[in-house]
């Protein structure tokens, strides 16, 4: 089980990343939240196995309206209370 923060440019606001990040965290098991950042920006932690976080990245990539141009990533400490996937 890893954590991962993520941090995504590009056309990501207005497009139904958060909730398209939503249905394919259910769909995988993850766990964590997504939400906009004032800078047009999105910003997301997730909780699952590196497998799971990989197919889940994939899903939302597919969208035809989303366009990530640049994704930063950080491993982070994993949260062993947390149950659900948030849309903060």
């Amino acid at each position: 089980m890893v954590r991962k923060h993520y941090r995504f440019t590009g056309r990501v606001q207005g497009v139904g990343f958060r909730y398209r990040a939503k249905h394919a965290a259910s769909g995988m098991c993850v766990t964590g939240w997504v939400r906009n950042e004032g800078d047009g920006s999105v910003e997301m932690e997730v909780q699952g196995t590196e497998e799971a976080i990989n197919r889940m990245l994939v899903m939302i990539n597919r969208s035809n309206y989303i366009q990530i141009d640049t994704i930063e990533c950080r491993e982070i400490p994993p949260k062993e209370q947390e149950r659900t996937f948030q849309v903060r």
